[in-house]
C-alpha cells in the first residue's frame, strides 16, 4: 500500500493544501479590499486537519502573525488533529507503523 493511499494520511495532506490556499486567498482580500474569510473558519480549519497549511500560509503570505489568537490556536490545532488521527487510527487497529515509503 502506498502511504498516500491511506486516508488518514491524505485526509490532512489534501485538507493543508485546501487551507493554505484559503488563507492566501484571505491575504489577498486583505490587501485588495476584498470581502474577506471569516476568522472562526480559517481557526476551524486548522483544527479540522489543515493546521499544517495553516501554518504555513501564516509564515509564507506573513498573514494574521500578529495576532496572538492564531499565534496560539494554530499551533493547538495542529496537536488537536494529531492527537485525533492518533485516537482513530489506534481505534481501528491501526496501531501498527506504516511501511517504509523506500
Amino acid at each position: 500500500m502506498q502511504i498516500l493511499e491511506n486516508p488518514l494520511i491524505l485526509a490532512p495532506v489534501v485538507l493543508s493544501a485546501i487551507t493554505f490556499f484559503i488563507w492566501g486567498y484571505d491575504k489577498h482580500r486583505a490587501t485588495s479590499g476584498g470581502r474577506r474569510v471569516k476568522e472562526s473558519f480559517l481557526l476551524t480549519l486548522a483544527f479540522i486537519g489543515g493546521g499544517f497549511g495553516a501554518l504555513l500560509g501564516m509564515i509564507l503570505f506573513r498573514h494574521k502573525t500578529r495576532k496572538a489568537k492564531f499565534k496560539v490556536l494554530v499551533p493547538l490545532g495542529i496537536v488537536f488533529s494529531v492527537f485525533a488521527l492518533m485516537f482513530i487510527s489506534f481505534s481501528l487497529g491501526l496501531d501498527t507503523p506504516p511501511p517504509p515509503i523506500f
